[in-house]
């Protein structure tokens, strides 16, 4: 079946194939005769939410992907050629424990890793992290210089899903270091993402965590914002087998209005 731009089956893309709005019910007329039955508006259950279908989003500037390709993976303790993080946001990463009353937080050793052992992907593409990067990344606390020299098309969103991340996978409803995040794990996850689906504001700040690394492979879509990066991309990934789509989407990339 032909697949859009997102790597979703014609027409199931909600971006590219919008639902048409339901037309607004007329007003009922004075001497209308009264209705026996209750009309009642159709909505889309949370329930019906998949959590392992849910599109997961990890954010880099593209100078990083040739090591990500060569690595086979995305790694926690990479050392990338353009950083975006102030040494402020990694040590607070570095001190903050993911789920500290949970054993799925703890590592091999036995004690409870840290944000900074995990590899990120936010639950948006646009996430409020990213929102604030591509807008010039003003804050010095939590940007470094170099992503303030960044533009947006700079950057690429490789893209999969939450049940890419295996059994591993951790959900934080908020920013994976701030003091009142919580995360989810295991059967939790389900209700996590059920929760996010009816709160934007919540999924925007939310974030996805996979301890240690994420194999390349299991990057389904390189999201781009023009031709020529998506050139530069296609021709980074051409060895790599399965390669991933890369496609131009350039709302991905526009700052916020």
């Amino acid at each position: 079946m032909t697949e859009c731009i997102h790597g979703l089956e014609v027409p199931l893309c909600d971006i590219c194939y919008p639902k048409a709005a339901p037309e607004k019910p007329r007003a009922a007329r004075a001497a209308a005769a009264p209705r026996t039955a209750r009309s009642v508006p159709v909505r889309t259950s949370r329930k019906s939410i998949n959590a392992g279908d849910q599109r997961i989003y990890h954010v880099t500037h593209i100078r990083n992907l040739q090591g990500i390709v060569s690595a086979g993976a995305l790694s926690a303790d990479a050392a990338p050629v353009v950083d975006v993080s102030s040494e402020l946001t990694k040590e607070l990463r570095m001190s903050a424990e993911v789920s500290p009353s949970a054993s799925a937080g703890l590592d091999g050793a036995g004690r409870h890793a840290s944000v900074a052992e995990y590899v990120p992907f936010y639950l948006a593409p646009d996430a409020a992290l990213w929102e604030d990067l591509r807008a010039g990344a003003v804050d010095e606390t939590r940007w470094s210089d170099a992503a303030r020299k960044a533009t947006p098309a700079d950057f690429v969103f490789l893209v999969s899903t939450v049940g890419a991340l295996g059994d591993g996978a951790v959900i934080a409803d908020g920013d994976a270091a701030a003091t009142f995040t919580r995360f989810s794990t295991g059967d939790g996850i389900q209700r996590t993402i059920e929760k996010l689906h009816d709160d934007e504001d919540a999924r925007r700040s939310a974030e996805a965590l996979v301890m240690h690394s994420f194999p390349f492979e299991s990057v389904q879509l390189i999201g781009v914002a023009n031709d020529r990066v998506r050139d530069k991309v296609r021709e980074l990934v051409s060895g790599v087998v399965p390669a991933p789509k890369v496609a131009v989407y350039p709302p991905w990339f526009q700052p916020a209005a």
